[in-house]
């Protein structure tokens, strides 16, 4: 069964780095990025919501860990 890719089911074009809690559901309980295979989203998808999690955390939004 394939799951549905979360960003095209709610219509979300562009990912932005500053939208913290759609970040956060594409991070495990130790704030590491999901991958591909158990967010199920697509590669592109994937790509950019590397990069604004990346970026978030740079900025200080999200954390490096969680303990």
């Amino acid at each position: 069964m394939k799951k549905s890719d979360y960003l095209k089911e709610h219509k979300i074009d562009y990912v932005d780095y500053k939208d913290v809690d759609t970040l956060k559901k594409f991070l495990t309980p130790h704030s590491r990025i999901q991958s591909k295979k158990r967010s199920g989203i697509s590669s592109k998808s994937q790509r950019a919501i590397s990069l604004a999690i990346k970026r978030a955390r740079f900025m200080g939004f999200l954390p490096y860990i969680t303990r």
